[in-house]
């Protein structure tokens, strides 16, 4: 049971130990400036009357003594410790108003990158760094692409981008605001009333466009047609003349034999008088009375 309670004692001692004392302790040693933690990506900067002491970028624990000497003992309490975000940031910047040379209200949105890469320069030279650069990203853009043909502003945003960015660069370097990849990612008009013409102009075209195609698919189907006619015409033109001549070489093949000839004329007539419509009556011979009587019938 003792060895249960001592157990049960250094487990609540621990914990109290690890959560509580531990923690208010380390809290203690760096408020009285013996070390600080450098999170990935970011930088301290260490202010003391009106001075910078020190700078630390490289990630991990340090030894503020070993650092800044003496005065890590007095910068927490007298001076103060600026934490930067080194990472790469971007921002959007949407329908800056540029005209072009033909007069038209254009709309211009750039991306853009952005880092620090002088911390010292970006804590005091400029009191809103983020904003100035994004207010001299917009002017840039209405200075250097106003007046632009339309065409070039429509298609060339690569060298658009790239005057953009050579603006603006050397600017944002004096405020330790390092200028990355610029893009110029949207073009587009801002007048309403002259989209709304350009998709009247555009839906015209494509109707007309598209009336062309019909047409032109109609008249080659009549080109087709009237070129299989007239082939046709011509074809049954050399049949019917062909024809009289096939017809009057069989009939002398069929003429040279008196027999077959013969038998080939009572063939036609008995058809043509089967196809015929008239009646035949068949009278026995030596019936003369009979053929008196149905003439007389008829009448």
């Amino acid at each position: 049971m003792n060895n249960f309670l001592q157990f049960l004692i250094g487990l609540v001692a621990t914990f109290i130990g690890m959560w509580f004392v531990i923690p208010i302790l380390l809290f203690l040693i760096r408020k009285f400036g013996l070390y600080t933690i450098v999170q990935e990506g970011t930088c301290q900067v260490f202010v003391l009357f009106g001075k910078v002491i020190g700078i630390l970028k490289e990630p991990g624990l340090h030894i503020l003594p070993f650092k800044l000497g003496p005065k890590a003992f007095l910068v927490n309490w007298f001076g103060s410790r600026r934490v930067l975000d080194m990472r790469l940031d971007q921002q959007y910047l949407r329908s800056n108003p540029v005209n072009s040379e033909e007069g038209a209200p254009m709309g211009v949105g750039i991306w853009y990158e952005m880092y620090i890469s002088e911390p010292v320069s970006y804590l005091f030279k400029n009191a809103d760094p983020r904003g100035s650069l994004a207010a001299n990203v917009s002017n840039a853009v209405v200075r250097s692409l106003s007046n632009m043909p339309l065409d070039q502003m429509l298609v060339n945003r690569h060298s658009m981008s790239r005057t953009v960015r050579e603006e603006v660069s050397p600017r944002s370097n004096e405020w330790g605001y390092k200028l990355g990849s610029v893009y110029i990612r949207k073009v587009h008009f801002r007048d309403v009333g002259m989209i709304q013409q350009i998709e009247a102009k555009v839906v015209n075209r494509l109707r007309q466009v598209t009336s062309a195609i019909k047409q032109d698919g109609a008249n080659q189907v009549n080109i087709i047609h009237s070129t299989a006619e007239r082939q046709a015409a011509i074809e049954f033109a050399k049949a019917g003349a062909i024809r009289p001549r096939i017809v009057g070489h069989a009939m002398q093949s069929i003429t040279a034999d008196p027999e077959v000839s013969n038998a080939v004329f009572e063939i036609l007539e008995t058809q043509k008088i089967l196809e015929g419509k008239s009646q035949l009556t068949l009278v026995p011979q030596n019936q003369a009375i009979l053929n008196q009587l149905l003439a007389a019938s008829e009448k």
